[in-house]
């Protein structure tokens, strides 16, 4: 912390004040400014910015917006009296990075408040990227500390962007194991070929092209959190390895025999509902508990309204091009408010994107946001259903056109052949291999295997992969 900057804005005090003096004492450069003197270079040189408020946000809204032009991401800390606590709400509100009591003088406090913002690793796309306003927002952050301090596996669910990442790594940086590495995976981005080999490394000669040791995530997440994304999609044949890992605490390259203990902790993310794969024998029921010793279900961005505004200015901050200073319309704040987001916050920051690219001048508007394809389709198909319910609209599906061919005349062996198809396809299509099928329609696998052939011979397309 030797090197840390920390910009101090004030009113009422000046560089004497005992509280700098200390800190400056202990290793901190401290620059001190009236708001009114407040030029872009203290703000570009600073790793930290404090700033006290006394009526209303005005102050921190204007270093805001002059981060913004400059593209500094310093975290702000705010001041208030400690009888001011709706200000202080506020603030956190408009994306302040903590709110601590002006009464609040100790050197030991704010040595302590400078560890918790994490000046040195401070990033601010990834701290934007999940607002903690909204009271089930605040709930969830208080949750998600108190889990941190337990070492115990976590399984985060919720929907595409809703932030499993960010609360990933607060898991992490909460942590005793916030000095360790934080790994992170997705299970769903890499070829099912690579997995293995990522995830648990292989030794020197275990197959062409292994020319030396490659140590994997499990090994470099030693002392630190590996956080397996997307875990609903990890191969079945994985899966057990997988279970072994989290059973035991060591792993085994491809081509070794020696087990390499761990010290890791195992935080996995999901969009799907891993019960449901349990159900339909993708996803192993010993795995699932293995993996949600605690798990903790993420709100969707519409279930807390009061983060989207703050969410909509960070990304902003982040967008806004280095000539211009955006800002939101009333309207447009009105529009963000009514949307449903089912995209969540990553769908927010695309529409920020794109207002910030249609916006002419420095006021985002209405007509300045474009919301994704997809939720106009989901309100349009609400419409319908509404309109339906009320009899205004005849319905037409694809079921319609379904049961008017179930009632065109069909001969009685295309019949049994067409139903016998779709038996034998679902219970491959539900089984891990072909025994498993063939046990599943009650025959054995050497009669599944003719009749594969003879549907193959009758034109209907039926995959040769399935494994014994």
């Amino acid at each position: 912390m030797t090197s840390t900057t920390i910009l101090w804005i004030d009113s009422h005090k000046d560089s004497s004040t005992p509280e700098l003096t200390e800190l400056e004492t202990e290793g901190f450069d401290l620059a001190f400014s009236m708001p009114c003197d407040l030029t872009d270079g203290q703000i570009l040189s600073a790793q930290a910015i404090v700033i006290s408020l006394e009526q209303d946000t005005a102050l921190l809204t204007s270093v805001q917006q002059q981060q913004a032009f400059l593209k500094s991401n310093a975290p702000i800390i705010v001041r208030v009296d400690r009888g001011n606590f709706e200000l202080g709400i506020l603030a956190m509100r408009n994306g302040a990075a903590t709110v601590v009591p002006t009464q609040q003088n100790d050197v030991k406090d704010w040595l302590e408040i400078f560890s918790i913002v994490n000046l040195d690793e401070f990033d601010q796309s990834s701290a934007s990227a999940f607002v903690f306003a909204d009271p089930i927002s605040r709930n969830l952050l208080a949750l998600t500390e108190r889990v941190a301090k337990v070492d115990v596996t976590v399984l985060l669910s919720g929907s595409t962007g809703s932030g499993k990442e960010v609360i990933a790594r607060i898991l992490h940086d909460a942590s005793p194991r916030h000095a360790g590495p934080f790994v992170a995976f997705n299970c769903a981005a890499m070829p099912e070929n690579l997995i293995e080999d990522i995830l648990f490394g292989h030794e020197k000669g275990s197959f062409t092209g292994a020319s030396n040791i490659q140590h994997g995530l499990f090994e470099q997440a030693q002392g630190g959190t590996i956080f397996l994304d997307e875990i609903g999609e990890i191969p079945f044949h994985l899966q057990a390895k997988l279970l072994r890992i989290l059973q035991e605490r060591c792993v085994t390259r491809l081509g070794g025999s020696k087990a390499i203990d761990l010290d890791i902790r195992v935080v996995a993310a999901t969009n799907r509902n891993l019960k449901e794969a349990i159900y339909d024998r993708t996803f192993r029921e010993d795995l699932y508990f293995r993996l949600s010793t605690f798990k903790i279900t993420l709100p969707n961005l519409e279930q807390r309204p009061l983060d989207i505004i703050p969410l909509a200015k960070q990304f902003i901050q982040q967008q806004a091009d280095n000539n211009l200073r955006y800002t939101l319309s009333e309207d447009a704040e009105a529009s963000l408010l009514a949307y449903p987001w089912p995209g969540n916050v990553r769908e927010l920051q695309n529409v920020i994107t794109r207002a910030i690219v249609l916006a002419q001048q420095e006021t985002i508007r209405p007509e300045h946001l474009i919301f994704d394809d997809i939720a106009q389709e989901q309100t349009l198909l609400q419409k319908d259903v509404s309109a339906m319910s009320m009899g205004r609209v005849k319905p037409f599906t694809f079921l319609d056109e379904r049961r008017r061919k179930q009632h065109e005349p069909e001969s009685l062996s295309n019949s049994v052949k067409n139903s016998e198809y779709e038996t034998i396809m679902a219970a491959l299509g539900r089984a891990r291999n072909r025994d498993q099928a063939a046990e599943f329609l009650g025959i054995s696998t050497r009669t599944l295997r003719h009749k594969l052939q003879r549907l193959r011979e009758q034109g209907m397309s039926v995959n040769r992969a399935y494994a014994r």
